[in-house]
């Protein structure tokens, strides 16, 4: 893992109200795991669903600019193509905090929004799961050993296009 991933990690993992934008009324998203894995560690969590303003008894917030208190940090794991809406309005609130839900798929990447956060000044993080990093299950520390050892732990600089 490089310097700079693992500064944006800890940087990412130190704030404390984090929203989760992708909050899913399926309740087997990713989000969903993320919300619940961040809150039983002490987070203060903030659900989004543009859908729903409740989910299995989790308060929803439609969009991050309708969220009522200070958001330190954003998770995104929405489709690809709602991850430059959600990147916009980070910029537009002033949060400098986003990480970007990527595994094993494509996830929520999404190239033109990790270019618009990287130009606006955002500490992004635009692939992997904090799962690997927040009290890891064995699956989560496999896999974080795993993407080590191949390299793909690292920031890379933004190509500018």
């Amino acid at each position: 893992m490089d310097a700079k991933f693992k500064e944006r990690v800890d940087h990412f993992l130190a704030q404390k109200n984090i929203a989760f934008a992708g909050y899913s009324s399926e309740g087997a998203e990713v989000a969903n795991h993320l919300y619940k894995k961040f809150k039983t560690n002490g987070y203060h969590t903030i659900a989004i669903n543009p859908r729903f303003e409740e989910v299995k008894d989790v308060p929803c917030f439609p969009d991050l600019k309708s969220v009522t208190e200070k958001v330190d940090a954003v998770m995104i794991s929405t489709p690809p193509n709602a991850t430059l809406d959600v990147i916009k309005q980070c910029i537009e609130l002033g949060i400098k905090y986003v990480w970007i839900h990527k595994s094993i798929g494509n996830g929520s990447y999404n190239q033109e929004a990790i270019h618009l956060a990287e130009k606006n000044g955002i500490e992004i993080i635009p692939m992997a799961c904090p799962m690997m990093f927040l009290k890891p299950d064995p699956f989560h520390a496999c896999f974080k050993f795993i993407m080590n050892i191949r390299g793909k732990l690292k920031i890379k600089d933004v190509q500018k296009n």
